[in-house]
């Protein structure tokens, strides 16, 4: 256990185990027009990795959703800002990590606009506004070390920065805290004629719990994306992927999804009023950063396990949505699927007390296995089965499941979230975080 704890303390070690390996790309496809990199700065205590940057070349549209938490961090708030003033004309992105910039009053909002106009200065000299957004992710309550930072932010400009599969790859190892792989995503895709590229880095693996539940995360592409456009996909895209994952039910101070769209590609702007292409690219990036958003589900803190949820027949999606969320952030579930205990009354009490429209008499729930074997059905229209328990004790020994509840109210509205087990590593984890 204490060999685990350690590496999830920032990423102290980035020897990825086999169980994770799988999820790193080897290769990828990767947008054009942009440039990224990390180093080290010296921020994090063990010397990793901690200082990311990813520029466009040209300015590109920009969108982001940001943390509900009253406590924004000084990056969101900056950030929020320059997008506001901003949205069309943003250059780069620059992430720390080791210091989540979050509660830090005056000097936090200082040194978050210092990093940004250091960053300014180098890629943008003569802007007349703010073209860099920023995002911090760590520990909080305490300031940045800008002694290490600002110095390093021309290095890593000059000598770091570049566009292969290597640079994207370190980029998001940069932005890792308790992170045990890296999450880096790409994918091609075809719209009138024009090959476009999405690729998208994350991180995240406690304190994760919607409205938002991402921690960080930044896609960009190539596609020439109308800045309301983009804002609208991105809204949609994260509510449907980033806003359907829970760790530990908790939600971070500094959670961000940005995107950028700098239309190096070519073709036809895309707008809400190009309805063929609109609607093919935002189906396009929700796929993508429903992917995206897995990765921080499977690498939660102290997690064996990967669980969709699976709620049909709700009224309407905030009610599905309000079920999943509900059972996926239940102690009680997420402790019975660790423990491999086919406890089900769990989770038909959560379901109960998520206050939605719910048809006790014609609700269902089952156990879903992934190998492509039969469901095991847990309760049929409200009456409850004899479980086999052996058999329960199989499907719960994969390492991916489903749960699927079917909440007989006639309304026909699907929604699919994604969530963890709750373990003794956790505790471990998140019990020795500062130390």
């Amino acid at each position: 256990m204490s060999n685990i704890t350690s590496k999830r303390f920032f990423s102290s070690s980035f020897a990825i185990s086999n169980k994770y390996a799988k999820y790193v790309p080897a290769s990828g496809s990767y947008p054009q027009g942009y440039k990224v990199g990390a180093l080290k700065s010296g921020v994090k205590k063990n010397g990793n990795l901690d200082l990311s940057l990813i520029i466009s070349e040209t300015p590109a549209n920009a969108a982001a959703v940001f943390t509900t938490n009253k406590f924004k961090a000084a990056p969101v708030q900056l950030s929020a800002s320059i997008l506001k003033e901003n949205p069309t004309a943003i250059k780069s992105i620059v992430i720390n990590s080791g210091c989540a910039n979050a509660v830090t009053g005056i000097q936090g909002l200082k040194d978050a606009n210092a990093i940004v106009n250091a960053v300014d200065s180098i890629v943008s000299p003569g802007a007349t506004k703010q073209s860099t957004l920023c995002m911090s992710t760590g520990v909080i309550g305490q300031t940045l070390k800008m002694d290490k930072i600002l110095p390093s932010l021309p290095k890593l400009y000059e000598e770091e920065l570049g566009s292969t599969h290597e640079h994207w790859l370190t980029c998001a190892k940069g932005i890792m805290t308790t992170d045990t792989f890296p999450k880096l995503v790409s994918k091609q895709i075809e719209i009138n004629g024009f090959k476009y590229t999405i690729a998208g880095l994350s991180k995240g693996a406690g304190m994760i719990c919607p409205n938002m539940a991402t921690l960080l995360g930044f896609f960009v592409t190539d596609a020439p994306i109308e800045q309301k456009a983009l804002q609208s996909i991105l809204s949609h895209a994260v509510n449907r992927s980033f806003n359907c994952i829970s760790v530990d039910g908790d939600m971070s101070t500094n959670d961000t999804i940005t995107a950028l769209a700098n239309g190096a590609a070519g073709g036809e702007l895309i707008t809400q009023q190009t309805v063929e292409s609109y609607e093919a690219i935002k189906e396009a990036i929700t796929d993508f950063a429903q992917t995206l958003s897995q990765l921080v589900v499977r690498d939660g803190e102290g997690a064996t396990k990967f669980v969709t949820i699976k709620v049909k027949d709700a009224l309407s999606y905030e009610d599905g949505h309000k079920v999943a969320k509900t059972i996926s952030n239940s102690p009680l579930v997420k402790t019975a699927l660790y423990g491999k205990d086919a406890n089900w009354g769990r989770i038909l009490c959560a379901i109960g007390y998520s206050d939605v429209e719910v048809n006790t008499s014609k609700t269902n729930v089952s156990f879903v296995p992934t190998d492509g074997s039969a469901e095991l059905k847990l309760l049929i229209n409200g009456e409850p089965e004899v479980v086999d328990e052996e058999r329960a004790s199989e499907i719960l020994e994969m390492e991916d499941l489903e749960i699927k509840v079917e909440l007989g109210t006639g309304g026909g509205v699907e929604v699919d979230y994604w969530t963890c087990d709750l373990s003794h590593e956790y505790v471990s984890i998140n019990g020795d975080y500062r130390s």
